[in-house]
Protein backbone atom coordinates (compact mmCIF):
# COMPACT_ATOMS: atom_id res chain seq x y z
CA UNK A 1 0.00 0.00 0.00
CA UNK A 2 1.33 3.55 -0.90
CA UNK A 3 1.81 6.45 1.26
CA UNK A 4 0.99 9.87 -0.81
CA UNK A 5 1.48 13.33 0.22
CA UNK A 6 -0.47 16.39 -0.52
CA UNK A 7 0.89 19.68 -0.04
CA UNK A 8 -1.80 22.55 0.52
CA UNK A 9 -4.91 23.53 2.98
CA UNK A 10 -7.67 24.12 0.72
CA UNK A 11 -11.24 23.17 -0.97
CA UNK A 12 -8.70 22.09 -3.61
CA UNK A 13 -6.36 20.02 -1.29
CA UNK A 14 -9.52 18.36 0.61
CA UNK A 15 -11.07 17.09 -2.69
CA UNK A 16 -7.66 15.87 -3.69
CA UNK A 17 -6.90 13.75 -0.81
CA UNK A 18 -10.31 12.64 -0.19
CA UNK A 19 -10.09 11.32 -3.86
CA UNK A 20 -6.63 9.45 -3.07
CA UNK A 21 -7.82 8.23 -0.39
CA UNK A 22 -10.63 5.81 -2.21
CA UNK A 23 -7.52 4.21 -4.52
CA UNK A 24 -6.71 0.51 -3.49
CA UNK A 25 -3.20 1.33 -3.84
CA UNK A 26 -3.29 3.84 -1.47
CA UNK A 27 -2.62 3.18 2.57
CA UNK A 28 -3.05 6.65 3.55
CA UNK A 29 -2.92 10.29 2.33
CA UNK A 30 -0.81 12.67 4.29
CA UNK A 31 -2.07 16.36 4.56
CA UNK A 32 0.63 19.05 4.84
CA UNK A 33 -1.13 21.06 6.76
CA UNK A 34 -4.66 19.53 6.01
CA UNK A 35 -7.16 21.52 6.82
CA UNK A 36 -10.44 20.21 10.20
CA UNK A 37 -12.03 18.79 6.59
CA UNK A 38 -9.32 15.98 5.56
CA UNK A 39 -8.01 15.29 9.35
CA UNK A 40 -11.91 13.35 9.66
CA UNK A 41 -11.69 11.99 6.07
CA UNK A 42 -10.83 8.06 6.23
CA UNK A 43 -6.76 7.31 5.58
CA UNK A 44 -6.18 10.72 5.72
CA UNK A 45 -3.67 12.16 8.65
CA UNK A 46 -2.67 15.67 8.57
CA UNK A 47 0.98 17.68 9.31
CA UNK A 48 1.55 20.13 10.91
CA UNK A 49 4.47 21.43 8.52
CA UNK A 50 4.79 24.38 5.57
CA UNK A 51 3.96 23.34 2.21
CA UNK A 52 6.49 26.44 1.49
CA UNK A 53 9.02 24.71 3.58
CA UNK A 54 11.24 22.54 1.01
CA UNK A 55 14.06 21.20 3.20
CA UNK A 56 11.15 20.32 5.59
CA UNK A 57 8.54 18.70 2.84
CA UNK A 58 11.42 17.09 1.62
CA UNK A 59 12.84 15.56 5.29
CA UNK A 60 9.42 14.19 6.09
CA UNK A 61 8.31 12.59 2.04
CA UNK A 62 11.50 10.97 3.23
CA UNK A 63 10.98 10.03 6.83
CA UNK A 64 7.55 8.56 5.55
CA UNK A 65 8.25 6.63 2.91
CA UNK A 66 6.30 8.52 0.35
CA UNK A 67 5.60 7.05 -2.93
CA UNK A 68 4.34 10.58 -4.41
CA UNK A 69 3.71 14.41 -3.67
CA UNK A 70 1.30 15.81 -5.08
CA UNK A 71 1.41 19.65 -5.37
CA UNK A 72 -2.29 21.59 -4.63
CA UNK A 73 -1.65 25.54 -4.80
CA UNK A 74 -0.04 27.79 -6.96
CA UNK A 75 2.58 29.25 -4.24
CA UNK A 76 4.78 25.90 -3.63
CA UNK A 77 4.81 25.38 -7.39
CA UNK A 78 6.64 28.98 -7.37
CA UNK A 79 8.61 28.71 -4.63
CA UNK A 80 10.09 25.63 -6.02
CA UNK A 81 9.30 23.15 -3.77
CA UNK A 82 8.86 20.45 -6.60
CA UNK A 83 12.65 20.89 -7.78
CA UNK A 84 13.27 19.74 -4.14
CA UNK A 85 11.77 17.15 -4.01
CA UNK A 86 12.80 15.64 -7.76
CA UNK A 87 16.46 16.07 -6.24
CA UNK A 88 15.74 14.33 -3.41
CA UNK A 89 14.24 11.22 -5.36
CA UNK A 90 10.55 11.58 -4.26
CA UNK A 91 8.39 11.53 -7.47
CA UNK A 92 6.19 14.89 -7.34
CA UNK A 93 2.76 15.82 -9.34
CA UNK A 94 3.34 19.45 -10.21
CA UNK A 95 5.42 21.58 -12.43
CA UNK A 96 8.95 22.53 -11.60
CA UNK A 97 9.18 26.24 -10.64
CA UNK A 98 10.71 27.59 -14.15
CA UNK A 99 7.28 26.07 -15.79
CA UNK A 100 5.08 27.30 -13.17
CA UNK A 101 5.80 30.94 -14.37
CA UNK A 102 3.02 30.31 -16.38
CA UNK A 103 0.79 31.24 -13.35
CA UNK A 104 3.47 33.13 -11.44
CA UNK A 105 3.96 35.96 -14.33
CA UNK A 106 1.21 36.83 -16.10
CA UNK A 107 3.69 38.84 -18.67
CA UNK A 108 5.74 35.28 -18.88
CA UNK A 109 2.29 33.55 -19.67
CA UNK A 110 1.37 36.00 -22.41
CA UNK A 111 4.75 36.30 -23.80
CA UNK A 112 4.95 32.31 -24.00
CA UNK A 113 1.80 32.04 -26.20
CA UNK A 114 3.02 34.88 -28.33
CA UNK A 115 6.13 33.00 -29.15
CA UNK A 116 4.06 29.68 -29.95
CA UNK A 117 0.75 30.86 -31.69
CA UNK A 118 -1.48 30.36 -28.66
CA UNK A 119 -4.80 32.17 -29.22
CA UNK A 120 -4.91 35.24 -26.76
CA UNK A 121 -6.00 38.43 -25.91
CA UNK A 122 -4.04 41.14 -27.27
CA UNK A 123 -2.39 43.37 -24.47
CA UNK A 124 0.53 45.58 -23.36
CA UNK A 125 2.68 45.39 -20.32
CA UNK A 126 3.31 48.49 -18.01
CA UNK A 127 5.72 49.25 -14.92
CA UNK A 128 5.13 52.86 -14.64
CA UNK A 129 1.56 54.78 -14.04
CA UNK A 130 2.27 57.13 -17.10
CA UNK A 131 2.83 54.81 -19.81
CA UNK A 132 -0.11 52.69 -18.27
CA UNK A 133 -2.26 55.98 -18.75
CA UNK A 134 -0.78 56.86 -22.00
CA UNK A 135 -1.97 53.15 -23.62
CA UNK A 136 -5.24 53.89 -22.10
CA UNK A 137 -6.28 56.84 -24.18
CA UNK A 138 -5.86 54.85 -27.19
CA UNK A 139 -7.95 51.61 -26.13
CA UNK A 140 -11.53 50.44 -26.03
CA UNK A 141 -13.64 49.84 -23.11
CA UNK A 142 -14.02 47.82 -21.50
CA UNK A 143 -10.42 46.64 -20.71
CA UNK A 144 -8.84 43.86 -18.40
CA UNK A 145 -6.55 45.05 -15.92
CA UNK A 146 -4.40 42.28 -14.27
CA UNK A 147 -1.33 41.94 -11.61
CA UNK A 148 1.21 40.10 -13.18
CA UNK A 149 2.30 38.01 -10.59
CA UNK A 150 -0.05 36.11 -8.04
CA UNK A 151 -3.14 37.34 -6.53
CA UNK A 152 -5.20 34.04 -5.51
CA UNK A 153 -7.77 35.13 -8.15
CA UNK A 154 -8.37 38.57 -6.87
CA UNK A 155 -5.72 40.98 -9.42
CA UNK A 156 -8.14 41.16 -12.36
CA UNK A 157 -10.47 44.26 -12.73
CA UNK A 158 -12.58 44.56 -15.92
CA UNK A 159 -13.01 48.16 -16.24
CA UNK A 160 -15.63 49.70 -18.00
CA UNK A 161 -14.47 53.40 -17.86
CA UNK A 162 -10.64 54.91 -17.97
CA UNK A 163 -10.99 56.42 -14.68
CA UNK A 164 -11.83 52.85 -13.10
CA UNK A 165 -9.00 51.26 -15.17
CA UNK A 166 -6.24 53.89 -13.90
CA UNK A 167 -8.08 53.32 -10.30
CA UNK A 168 -6.98 49.56 -10.58
CA UNK A 169 -3.79 50.32 -12.85
CA UNK A 170 -2.64 52.12 -9.84
CA UNK A 171 -3.67 49.84 -7.06
CA UNK A 172 -2.01 47.01 -9.37
CA UNK A 173 1.31 48.86 -10.08
CA UNK A 174 2.40 48.91 -5.77
CA UNK A 175 2.10 44.65 -6.48
CA UNK A 176 4.28 45.19 -9.77
CA UNK A 177 3.98 44.88 -13.27
CA UNK A 178 0.09 45.33 -14.71
CA UNK A 179 -0.92 44.03 -17.51
CA UNK A 180 -3.84 46.23 -19.82
CA UNK A 181 -5.80 43.82 -22.05
CA UNK A 182 -7.92 43.29 -24.44
CA UNK A 183 -11.69 42.70 -23.28
CA UNK A 184 -12.86 39.10 -24.67
CA UNK A 185 -16.74 38.82 -26.00
CA UNK A 186 -17.68 35.38 -25.06
CA UNK A 187 -18.92 32.68 -22.89
CA UNK A 188 -15.44 31.19 -20.20
CA UNK A 189 -14.91 27.98 -19.25
CA UNK A 190 -12.02 26.01 -17.61
CA UNK A 191 -10.21 23.30 -19.50
CA UNK A 192 -7.77 21.39 -17.15
CA UNK A 193 -5.40 19.09 -18.41
CA UNK A 194 -2.42 16.17 -17.02
CA UNK A 195 0.71 17.02 -19.07
CA UNK A 196 3.92 15.28 -18.53
CA UNK A 197 6.39 15.77 -20.87
CA UNK A 198 4.74 16.53 -24.03
CA UNK A 199 1.36 14.04 -23.13
CA UNK A 200 -1.97 15.28 -22.55
CA UNK A 201 -4.98 13.94 -20.91
CA UNK A 202 -8.39 16.13 -20.99
CA UNK A 203 -10.32 16.43 -17.82
CA UNK A 204 -13.52 16.67 -17.83
CA UNK A 205 -14.88 20.53 -18.80
CA UNK A 206 -16.03 22.61 -15.90
CA UNK A 207 -17.21 26.22 -15.18
CA UNK A 208 -16.37 28.83 -12.74
CA UNK A 209 -18.34 31.94 -11.69
CA UNK A 210 -15.77 34.38 -10.79
CA UNK A 211 -18.11 37.23 -9.76
CA UNK A 212 -19.18 37.49 -6.21
CA UNK A 213 -22.97 37.80 -6.54
CA UNK A 214 -25.51 36.70 -8.61
CA UNK A 215 -25.76 37.19 -12.49
CA UNK A 216 -21.79 37.37 -12.45
CA UNK A 217 -21.95 41.04 -10.81
CA UNK A 218 -19.81 42.63 -8.19
CA UNK A 219 -16.46 42.22 -7.62
CA UNK A 220 -13.80 39.22 -9.27
CA UNK A 221 -13.11 36.73 -6.43
CA UNK A 222 -11.14 33.25 -6.69
CA UNK A 223 -14.67 31.46 -7.44
CA UNK A 224 -17.87 31.06 -5.58
CA UNK A 225 -18.77 27.63 -7.04
CA UNK A 226 -18.89 25.68 -10.54
CA UNK A 227 -20.03 22.96 -12.35
CA UNK A 228 -19.20 19.95 -14.25
CA UNK A 229 -19.71 19.16 -17.12
CA UNK A 230 -20.14 22.26 -19.02
CA UNK A 231 -22.43 22.41 -22.47
CA UNK A 232 -20.12 25.56 -23.77
CA UNK A 233 -17.58 22.99 -23.96
CA UNK A 234 -19.12 20.21 -25.56
CA UNK A 235 -17.19 17.67 -27.21
CA UNK A 236 -16.50 19.62 -30.79
CA UNK A 237 -15.24 22.59 -28.37
CA UNK A 238 -13.17 20.54 -26.31
CA UNK A 239 -11.49 19.08 -28.79
CA UNK A 240 -10.66 22.22 -30.22
CA UNK A 241 -9.21 23.79 -27.21
CA UNK A 242 -7.00 19.98 -26.86
CA UNK A 243 -6.01 20.38 -30.58
CA UNK A 244 -5.38 24.57 -30.85
CA UNK A 245 -4.52 25.28 -27.17
CA UNK A 246 -3.20 22.09 -24.95
CA UNK A 247 -1.36 20.07 -27.58
CA UNK A 248 0.69 22.86 -28.79
CA UNK A 249 1.63 24.09 -25.02
CA UNK A 250 2.61 20.58 -24.21
CA UNK A 251 4.89 21.01 -27.26
CA UNK A 252 6.11 24.24 -26.56
CA UNK A 253 6.86 23.49 -22.64
CA UNK A 254 9.10 20.75 -24.00
CA UNK A 255 10.54 22.88 -27.21
CA UNK A 256 11.90 25.65 -24.32
CA UNK A 257 13.15 22.47 -22.30
CA UNK A 258 10.50 23.16 -19.28
CA UNK A 259 9.87 20.16 -17.44
CA UNK A 260 5.94 19.98 -16.96
CA UNK A 261 4.50 17.24 -15.02
CA UNK A 262 0.91 18.35 -13.84
CA UNK A 263 -2.26 19.85 -14.28
CA UNK A 264 -2.65 22.61 -16.48
CA UNK A 265 -5.38 24.79 -15.91
CA UNK A 266 -6.46 27.12 -19.54
CA UNK A 267 -9.11 29.78 -18.70
CA UNK A 268 -10.79 29.80 -22.22
CA UNK A 269 -13.43 32.27 -23.61
CA UNK A 270 -15.22 30.97 -26.26
CA UNK A 271 -15.20 33.45 -28.74
CA UNK A 272 -17.26 33.97 -32.37
CA UNK A 273 -13.65 33.47 -33.27
CA UNK A 274 -12.96 30.46 -31.35
CA UNK A 275 -11.69 29.42 -27.55
CA UNK A 276 -8.45 32.07 -26.52
CA UNK A 277 -6.59 31.74 -23.00
CA UNK A 278 -7.72 33.82 -20.87
CA UNK A 279 -4.97 32.81 -18.32
CA UNK A 280 -3.14 29.72 -17.24
CA UNK A 281 -2.73 27.95 -13.74
CA UNK A 282 -0.64 25.51 -13.23
CA UNK A 283 -2.66 23.21 -11.05
CA UNK A 284 -6.41 22.41 -10.86
CA UNK A 285 -8.67 25.14 -9.86
CA UNK A 286 -10.69 26.05 -6.97
CA UNK A 287 -13.69 25.52 -6.96
CA UNK A 288 -13.55 23.40 -10.15
CA UNK A 289 -11.92 20.64 -8.65
CA UNK A 290 -14.50 19.82 -6.12
CA UNK A 291 -17.38 19.24 -8.84
CA UNK A 292 -14.42 17.74 -11.12
CA UNK A 293 -12.88 15.15 -8.71
CA UNK A 294 -17.31 14.16 -7.52
CA UNK A 295 -17.76 13.02 -11.05
CA UNK A 296 -14.41 11.22 -11.67
CA UNK A 297 -14.91 7.54 -11.60
CA UNK A 298 -11.05 6.44 -12.58
CA UNK A 299 -8.33 5.90 -9.88
CA UNK A 300 -6.97 9.34 -9.47
CA UNK A 301 -3.61 7.61 -8.02
CA UNK A 302 -2.18 5.73 -10.84
CA UNK A 303 -2.73 8.48 -13.52
CA UNK A 304 -0.59 11.29 -11.05
CA UNK A 305 2.05 8.71 -10.68
CA UNK A 306 2.10 7.56 -13.67
CA UNK A 307 2.33 11.39 -15.23
CA UNK A 308 5.16 12.43 -12.32
CA UNK A 309 7.34 9.48 -13.61
CA UNK A 310 6.40 10.54 -17.54
CA UNK A 311 5.25 6.94 -17.50
CA UNK A 312 2.23 6.15 -20.56
CA UNK A 313 -0.79 7.78 -19.47
CA UNK A 314 -4.22 6.66 -20.45
CA UNK A 315 -6.07 7.75 -23.61
CA UNK A 316 -9.21 8.71 -21.41
CA UNK A 317 -10.87 8.86 -18.15
CA UNK A 318 -14.00 8.01 -17.21
CA UNK A 319 -16.43 9.92 -15.70
CA UNK A 320 -19.81 10.10 -14.06
CA UNK A 321 -22.84 11.42 -16.86
CA UNK A 322 -23.82 13.36 -13.99
CA UNK A 323 -23.79 16.93 -12.97
CA UNK A 324 -21.48 17.81 -10.38
CA UNK A 325 -22.19 21.46 -8.58
CA UNK A 326 -20.51 22.97 -6.13
CA UNK A 327 -21.52 26.19 -4.37
CA UNK A 328 -18.70 28.44 -2.12
CA UNK A 329 -19.65 29.28 1.36
CA UNK A 330 -17.87 32.64 2.07
CA UNK A 331 -17.14 34.79 4.91
CA UNK A 332 -18.12 38.41 5.49
CA UNK A 333 -15.87 41.07 3.88
CA UNK A 334 -15.06 38.43 1.19
CA UNK A 335 -13.43 39.05 -1.32
CA UNK A 336 -11.67 42.56 0.01
CA UNK A 337 -11.23 41.84 3.84
CA UNK A 338 -12.75 38.42 5.27
CA UNK A 339 -13.91 38.55 8.66
CA UNK A 340 -13.12 35.37 10.66
CA UNK A 341 -13.09 33.66 13.37
CA UNK A 342 -16.88 33.14 13.42
CA UNK A 343 -18.16 29.41 14.74
CA UNK A 344 -19.57 27.68 11.91
CA UNK A 345 -22.96 26.00 12.97
CA UNK A 346 -24.90 23.23 11.47
CA UNK A 347 -22.55 20.78 9.93
CA UNK A 348 -24.07 17.41 9.31
CA UNK A 349 -22.55 14.71 11.25
CA UNK A 350 -23.74 12.80 8.47
CA UNK A 351 -23.52 14.22 4.73
CA UNK A 352 -26.40 13.04 2.54
CA UNK A 353 -25.73 10.70 -0.76
CA UNK A 354 -24.35 11.92 -3.65
CA UNK A 355 -23.27 15.27 -1.75
CA UNK A 356 -19.91 16.42 0.01
CA UNK A 357 -18.86 19.21 1.82
CA UNK A 358 -15.27 20.44 1.66
CA UNK A 359 -13.44 22.56 3.52
CA UNK A 360 -11.65 25.42 2.57
CA UNK A 361 -10.97 28.23 4.94
CA UNK A 362 -12.08 26.50 8.81
CA UNK A 363 -10.07 26.22 11.58
CA UNK A 364 -10.82 24.04 14.81
CA UNK A 365 -11.19 25.77 18.22
CA UNK A 366 -12.44 25.20 21.07
CA UNK A 367 -14.20 21.68 20.26
CA UNK A 368 -15.67 23.42 16.78
CA UNK A 369 -15.35 24.57 13.58
CA UNK A 370 -14.67 28.67 13.04
CA UNK A 371 -14.27 30.44 9.97
CA UNK A 372 -10.68 31.15 8.72
CA UNK A 373 -10.87 32.26 4.81
CA UNK A 374 -12.31 34.00 2.85
CA UNK A 375 -14.04 31.08 0.97
CA UNK A 376 -14.81 28.68 3.43
CA UNK A 377 -16.79 25.80 2.98
CA UNK A 378 -17.64 24.07 -1.17
CA UNK A 379 -20.62 22.18 -0.61
CA UNK A 380 -20.86 20.30 -3.54
CA UNK A 381 -23.66 17.67 -5.05
CA UNK A 382 -24.49 15.44 -7.69
CA UNK A 383 -27.54 15.23 -9.99
CA UNK A 384 -28.81 14.08 -13.42
CA UNK A 385 -29.40 17.71 -14.14
CA UNK A 386 -28.19 21.31 -13.35
CA UNK A 387 -31.26 21.63 -11.53
CA UNK A 388 -31.20 18.47 -9.07
CA UNK A 389 -27.75 19.35 -8.22
CA UNK A 390 -28.58 22.68 -7.60
CA UNK A 391 -31.69 21.16 -5.02
CA UNK A 392 -29.35 19.05 -3.40
CA UNK A 393 -26.01 21.65 -2.72
CA UNK A 394 -28.17 24.53 -1.78
CA UNK A 395 -30.55 22.29 0.66
CA UNK A 396 -27.30 21.29 2.50
CA UNK A 397 -25.62 24.96 2.19
CA UNK A 398 -29.33 26.22 3.65
CA UNK A 399 -28.12 24.61 6.82
CA UNK A 400 -25.21 25.80 7.30
CA UNK A 401 -24.81 28.77 8.99
CA UNK A 402 -22.61 32.24 10.36
CA UNK A 403 -22.94 36.03 10.56
CA UNK A 404 -22.47 37.43 7.65
CA UNK A 405 -22.61 34.22 5.51
CA UNK A 406 -22.41 34.84 1.09
CA UNK A 407 -23.08 32.47 -1.10
CA UNK A 408 -24.31 32.96 -4.68
CA UNK A 409 -28.10 31.15 -5.61
CA UNK A 410 -27.50 31.00 -9.13
CA UNK A 411 -24.65 28.81 -9.69
CA UNK A 412 -25.19 26.56 -13.29
CA UNK A 413 -27.18 29.18 -14.30
CA UNK A 414 -25.74 29.86 -17.80
CA UNK A 415 -26.26 25.93 -18.26
CA UNK A 416 -29.93 26.32 -17.02
CA UNK A 417 -30.51 28.98 -19.41
CA UNK A 418 -29.77 26.66 -22.03
CA UNK A 419 -32.80 24.63 -21.40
Amino acid sequence: MQKVMVLGSGGREHAIAWKLAQSNEVGEVLCVPGNPGTEHEPKCRNLRVSPLDSAAVVAVAHGEGVSLVVIGPEAPLVAGVPDALRRSGIPVFGPNAAAARLEGSKAFAKEFMERHGIPTAAYGRFTSLAAGREFLQGCALPIVVKADGLASGKGVVIASTRAEAEEALARFLAWGPVLLEEFLEGEEASFIAIISDGQVLPLAGSQDHKRLLDADQGPNTGGMGAYSPAPILDAAMSERVRREVMQPMARALQKESLSYRGFLYAGVMVTSAGPKVLEFNCRLGDPETQPLLFRLRSDLYPVLYAAALAEPLPASLDWDPRTALCVVLAAPGYPEAAQIGAPILGLPKQEPADAKIFHAGTRAQDGGIVTAGGRVLGVTALGDSVASAQQVAYALADKIRWPGKQLRSDIGWRARGRG
